[in-house]
């Protein structure tokens, strides 16, 4: 079967299975036997904290420009209005999974890494390759301030990040700097922002908020 003739979402499937072969299940994949019990239940418990009379999923698979965070800022404004609630009474879950998942960690992974270059992101001050989160802690115009990830973060919009995407695509990356595959994977786990929760992965997080109550959106 030639893999570059599969559709773009196919060919990534299998991309991440020959990942995992040439890297070994052990560091590319989370571990799903003694490392599962801990992590799901730190999951499930997120899941749980999920409250409210009107919940909102973004699913974030892109970077987007940073939309999925206007986006979560937008149903913050709108949804109390729109409902007549208090902003305590609605929740916006943001899923960042596939190439949205730098966009979950801190400066550092950004510069080490060259997150911006790899996953082709230009820092809006600069017009270059990103080298820190240019949505964590502002927003550039057109942009309001209040839509940085961090400000979100505050105000309770709850955030999963996909476990599969972070094995997967430090895989690749440490493979093209010649570097341990679980080194970089724990320097990324190390790298999540605060407030950020590991999720098994983008589609178990995406269902889950969606068995709590929450109505799907795509956000790119």
């Amino acid at each position: 079967m030639d893999v570059e003739k599969l559709p773009t979402n196919r060919r990534e499937i299998f991309n991440l299975a020959a990942m995992a072969a040439i890297v070994g299940a052990g560091a590319a994949l989370p571990v799903a036997t003694a490392a599962a019990a801990t992590p799901a239940t730190d999951f499930t418990r997120w899941l749980d904290s999920i409250k409210g009379k009107q919940k909102a999923l973004l699913d974030m698979r892109e970077p987007n420009g940073g939309m999925g965070m206007a986006w979560a800022w937008v149903f913050l404004f709108t949804a109390p209005q729109a409902y007549g609630i208090p902003e305590s009474d609605v929740t916006v879950v943001m899923v960042m999974r596939h190439n949205a998942i730098p966009v979950a960690l801190g400066d550092a992974a950004w510069s080490k890494y060259k997150l911006g270059e790899f996953f082709k992101i230009d820092d809006p001050a600069t017009g270059a390759p990103a080298v820190r989160n240019p949505y964590y802690t502002t927003m550039a115009e057109p942009f309001l301030p209040d839509m940085a990830l961090q400000k979100l973060i505050d105000r309770n919009v709850k955030v999963a990040a996909c476990d599969m995407a972070i094995a997967f695509y430090s895989g690749l990356i440490a493979k093209q700097m010649g570097l341990k595959p679980e080194d970089v994977k724990n320097d990324w786990n190390a790298a999540l922002l605060p407030g950020i929760v590991h999720a098994p992965s983008g589609l178990v997080a995406c269902q889950g908020a969606q068995s709590r109550g929450c109505e799907y959106l795509f956000a790119g």
